[in-house]
């Protein structure tokens, strides 16, 4: 289900994301080049899943066609307990709210090196707070619980950053070189590029 909503998704919105892409990887590119910087390719390629990312997060959870209903739930756990555990609505509304916010905790944690929870907790609380703020002013409701379950999705993801960082300093050293990860990315990339061209249907693999 929550895969079936990201790809209707990407299907909705790939002009806007392919017009950023191309925008921002030009601005990018004459940046490395004016400045006379080191490209490293994964670096730039993870940056670019963020944004592709990030478009997905915010156009998902400002649409309007997903709930007509608006509304405020001010008391904790109030939406949380309401379905059972296992059915449909605990995984989209329970699990499906964990879940799309565990990238965000990944992203933010590893471009501010963030060492302790405390150091993304804010920018989660912030960003949930600020999209039910608005999903208020559009026709949605505010629902407290969806904060709360985008936070732990954000301590997740913080949590996935600490332990892949912990486990990449003991790798053997070619392991943790750019050229491997490069390569990686680069298998990624194809994949991509061969997945979304089908998706929007081009057809040209």
């Amino acid at each position: 289900m929550i895969v079936d909503t990201l790809t209707s998704t990407l299907k909705e919105v790939w002009p806007m994301i392919v017009i950023f892409l191309v925008v921002i990887v030009a601005i990018r590119a004459t940046y490395i080049r004016v400045n006379h910087e080191r490209l490293v390719f994964y670096q730039e390629f993870w940056n670019l899943v963020f944004v592709v990312y990030a478009l997905l997060l915010f156009y998902l959870l400002t649409s309007t066609e997903l709930n007509h209903n608006s509304g405020y739930n001010i008391v904790p756990f109030t939406e949380i307990f309401r379905y059972p555990v296992g059915s449909v609505g605990f995984t989209k509304n329970v699990i499906g709210n964990i879940l799309i916010f565990v990238p965000f905790g990944y992203f933010v944690s590893s471009y501010v090196k963030a060492s302790r929870v405390s150091h993304i907790l804010f920018i989660s609380v912030l960003t949930s707070l600020t999209v039910e703020l608005v999903q208020r002013q559009i026709g949605r409701s505010f629902d407290i619980d969806d904060i709360l379950l985008n936070v732990v999705g954000s301590i997740i993801g913080f949590m996935l950053f600490i332990g892949l960082t912990a486990i990449k300093k003991h790798l053997p050293r070619i392991f943790q070189s750019d050229l491997f990860y490069n390569l990686i990315c680069i298998v990624f990339f194809v994949f991509g590029v061969i997945y979304f061209t089908r998706l929007i249907g081009l057809g040209w693999f």
